[in-house]
């Protein structure tokens, strides 16, 4: 995804956009599954979207975004309502349930659209805007709610 900015130089942006671009990995095989009619699998794949988007979520509501709402109140609210939409839809296939309503898959590819438009506003406004805004005890608390919210994703092989 971004690139361009350098905000992935710090650890607490290239660890979002590392989950980011795992979800949208994730997407592309819910779509496969979808086009194959496997509801079970794309309720395993939602399962797999919502255990990266939890700490991830956590890291930005609890350490990104408060330190940018002020600048930017109604982007940041409008940000935290789509993370409340997308996570309404994925819970319907939580504790290993496969959703039974026969308009969920058509939600959730909804829900997936959304969330593909919403990374695309944070790589490409919110990350380098933090970079530019965020002052260093305000990286320090988003690094501070990432080792508490911790991340579904393994450690990157250097």
């Amino acid at each position: 995804m971004c690139e361009y900015c350098g905000c992935q130089s710090l650890a607490s942006i290239d660890e979002l956009t590392r989950e980011h671009d795992e979800v949208v990995r994730l997407i592309s095989r819910l779509r496969s599954a979808q086009q194959s009619g496997d509801v079970a699998r794309m309720a395993e794949l939602a399962r797999e979207i919502a255990a990266v988007l939890g700490p991830h979520t956590q890291v930005e509501e609890h350490g990104l975004f408060p330190a940018m709402a002020e600048d930017f109140p109604e982007q940041i609210a409008a940000l935290e309502a789509e993370h409340r939409r997308i996570e309404v839809v994925l819970a319907e296939a939580a504790d290993g349930t496969t959703p039974t309503d026969p308009a969920w898959p058509d939600r959730l590819m909804d829900a997936m659209a959304m969330l593909r438009d919403h990374i695309l506003k944070e790589q490409d406004g919110v990350f380098p805007a933090a970079l530019a805004g965020l002052s260093t005890e305000e990286w320090e608390y988003v690094e501070a709610t990432r080792a508490r919210a911790g991340s579904a994703l393994p450690r990157p092989t250097v």
